[in-house]
């Protein structure tokens, strides 16, 4: 019995070992500029960043999107002009249709679509515009909409009316 306490205890240390040393090889390997077109080792762990190039850029210290595995994190985003990275005009159905359409180019970066989103938070800086922004999201989610949770939020940047994040998974 003891031969076979000490034999499981020498498998279950080893095994452990190469769990952290696939861990460790495979976020030493992935830089934060790494682009999702460069595949990663089988044998690391890939953390990429999606950075598509419609995109508003900002230059603020954030990444658009990081893939993890098969689980995409996807950054709260603005209803931002991809060109000027301005808010469009036009309040939240504008902004939210903004939002919704850079989240898109996000996905399309990774490989994916609306229909391989599983969770969204939205934040709203006025729930009086509860209804606008359900009627917009309704147009990119027709049918089997993903988990969501909509909160009030005192402020948004630039005095932004939503800000919208996701996570989708392929």
């Amino acid at each position: 019995m003891r031969r076979f306490t000490v034999t499981i205890v020498l498998v279950v240390s080893a095994a452990a070992a190469l769990v952290g040393a696939a861990w460790h090889a495979g976020s030493e390997g992935q830089q934060a500029g790494q682009q999702a077109g460069q595949p990663a080792s089988p044998t690391r762990l890939a953390r990429l960043v999606i950075r598509p190039d419609k995109f508003p850029n900002t230059g603020l210290p954030y990444s658009p999107a990081i893939l993890a595995g098969d689980t995409l994190y996807l950054s709260g985003q603005l209803g931002r002009d991809p060109a000027t990275a301005k808010l469009v005009p036009g309040g939240i159905e504008a902004e939210t249709r903004q939002a919704l359409a850079n989240l898109g180019e996000v996905l399309k970066a990774a490989g994916m679509d609306f229909r391989n989103v599983v969770s969204v938070t939205a934040f709203i800086s006025e729930f009086r515009d509860f209804e606008k922004f359900n009627a917009v999201y309704r147009e990119f989610f027709p049918t089997d909409p993903p988990a969501r949770a909509t909160v009030q939020v005192a402020g948004l940047n630039l005095g932004a009316a939503v800000e919208i994040q996701m996570i989708a998974v392929r």
